[in-house]
């Protein structure tokens, strides 16, 4: 029973094997190819559009930027644990085996097929997992066949002969330990590729995600630098401006799309007097503006961190609207990225006078990869999902009764101005802190409207009045702090806005879906 376990781990692990070898290697060809044409991310993205939105909601709000190394760890997992089966039906049946595996490999081959800008090319790098994961199953479950039977001394020998030599254990010993050696270099050669391989994947990715020798153009008209904020003054207040690095990324992207920008365009069509294209020299050649904009995510809790302000640079979006002649039909703007993804934008808001953009840079920098390279769109006042589409290649004006995008199909709200909201940032919610002063502080924005007054409550008394920090107009946060006199105990503290046209941020809970969270942030914390 022990050899009979240890034949089944073995073959078990010859499927595997057989399973990250097509994996890693197709991954590396994906690399080289189209990220996205990936068998395992397509797999991935397809579960992202079944996942029902819920769920959704509940992966953003508890897992955060980990949801998608999560996923398609997940999808890696559950092939990892097919294969291991498949291994063990191919030591009696190899075929079949074999059949399995190719089937498994199948699967993700019909989630390529399905991308939405799907290529014949995007089924090369899953050709290659269906022709390596087979081929290396057939090669590890004979060669682990092989060493089972080698060197086997049968029960009854039969009498020497000069024409059959006698067998003697001290040979089948040695043809035993020679053909388990043989297996054992197999499975650390073919384990070193596909380590190989799926670290090369890696960094032929990073390379080809690098943007190197760009510069923004020249603005007509820059804006003055913005002035100092209070997180020099006052430890965990977010930074008044958020870093590249640190600002939020939520979308359906497992691979972030690697754009070329010389043959990348911006198409504006639909409902308008001539159809206009755009390509990457002609916006950076027209006269780029900057603004600066808080953009949110409609997934961000009350309290939430999916919330970053920045300098955007690029071309009014008004502008580009207007050049092409906007019809009388319309009353949305169905954009699309470069793989296909829509979202859909009020017409209104990108003509009603906000600083609506398609912007190529971001806090100074040409836009990174990952935030949207060559070009995005930002919309003040409006929440991601409708107004800040990543990579846009194509800016179609129709009606929404004519055309959805993926989000509205989806039953989110069709127009999503984002609420009036506020953060404590600190102290954090169920810290301890030492008594005596410090001081309360966080951010608040509300967009179109601007902030006039920040609130803060302790163990529900009176609402007493924060200091705000640096103004930079109505679409960017404001910083606020109360100095705070802390004894020791258990302490309840809440926070509230109020915008320059007297609205009051509402104390109504409500979820992030279908139009976005609201209610007052209401945290605990222990001094002494």
């Amino acid at each position: 029973m022990r050899r009979l376990n240890r034949r089944t781990i073995a073959h078990a692990a010859a499927g595997v094997l057989a399973g990250v070898v097509g994996m890693s290697v197709a991954h590396l060809t994906a690399a080289l190819l189209t990220p996205a044409s990936s068998p395992a991310l397509a797999v991935g993205t397809a579960v992202i559009n079944a996942t029902p939105t819920p769920v959704k909601e509940w992966a953003v709000r508890e897992l955060g930027y980990a949801d998608k190394p999560i996923l398609i760890g997940s999808v890696l997992l559950g092939t990892i644990a097919f294969a291991a089966a498949i291994g063990v039906v191919a030591r009696r049946r190899l075929r079949l085996g074999a059949v399995l595996l190719a089937g498994l490999v199948l699967l993700p081959a019909a989630a390529v097929v399905l991308q939405p800008l799907f290529k014949i090319s995007y089924l090369i790098p899953t050709l290659v997992a269906l022709v390596l994961g087979p081929t290396v199953l057939v090669f590890l479950t004979r060669a682990l066949n092989a060493s089972e039977t080698s060197g086997h001394t049968p029960e009854h020998t039969p009498e020497h002969t000069p024409e059959q030599p006698t067998v003697h254990p001290s040979d089948g010993d040695s043809e035993r330990l020679s053909s388990r050696r043989n297996v054992l270099v197999g499975f650390g050669a073919l384990t070193l590729l596909s380590a190989a391989a799926a670290v090369g994947g890696e960094l032929v990715v990073r390379s080809r995600t690098a943007i190197a020798n760009l510069k923004l153009p020249r603005v007509g008209k820059p804006l003055p630098a913005l002035p100092a904020g209070l997180e020099g003054k006052y430890d965990g207040i977010s930074s008044f401006r958020t870093p590249n690095r640190d600002f939020y990324r939520v979308d359906t992207k497992l691979a972030v799309p690697i754009v070329d920008q010389d043959s990348w365009t911006l198409t504006i069509d639909g409902d308008v007097e001539r159809e206009l294209t755009f390509s990457y020299d002609d916006l950076r050649e027209r006269e780029n503006v900057e603004h600066d904009i808080t953009l949110t995510c409609v997934s961000n809790e009350v309290g939430g961190k999916l919330v970053g302000a920045a300098r955007w640079t690029g071309v009014p979006l008004k502008d580009l609207l207007e050049e092409a002649g906007v019809g009388d039909r319309a009353d949305q703007i169905l954009s699309t990225d470069v793989e296909g993804f829509t979202i859909s934008t009020p017409l209104e808001a990108a003509l009603d006078g906000r600083n609506a953009m398609i912007a190529i840079g971001m806090n100074g920098e040409v836009l990174s990869r990952s935030h949207g390279f060559p070009a995005r769109l930002v919309v003040p006042g409006l929440y991601g999902y409708v107004g800040a589409t990543k990579w846009v290649t194509k800016l179609t004006l129709t009606r929404y009764d004519a055309a959805t995008a993926y989000w509205t199909d989806r039953d989110w709200a069709t127009d999503a101005p984002i609420k009036l909201s506020s953060r404590i940032d600190t102290p954090r919610p169920l810290s301890n802190i030492p008594e005596g002063r410090t001081v309360i502080g966080g951010v608040a924005w509300a967009q179109q409207h601007g902030v006039a007054k920040v609130e803060v409550r302790v163990d529900g008394g009176r609402w007493q009045q924060a200091e705000l920090g640096p103004d930079a107009g109505i679409d960017y946060w404001r910083q606020w702090y109360l100095p705070w006199v802390a004894e020791p105990g258990s302490h309840q503290l809440a926070v509230r806005v109020t915008d320059r046209d007297g609205t009051l941020q509402s104390t109504d809970r409500a979820t992030p879906f279908p139009d976005g969270s609201s209610g007052i942030q209401d945290i605990v914390v222990t001094v002494g």
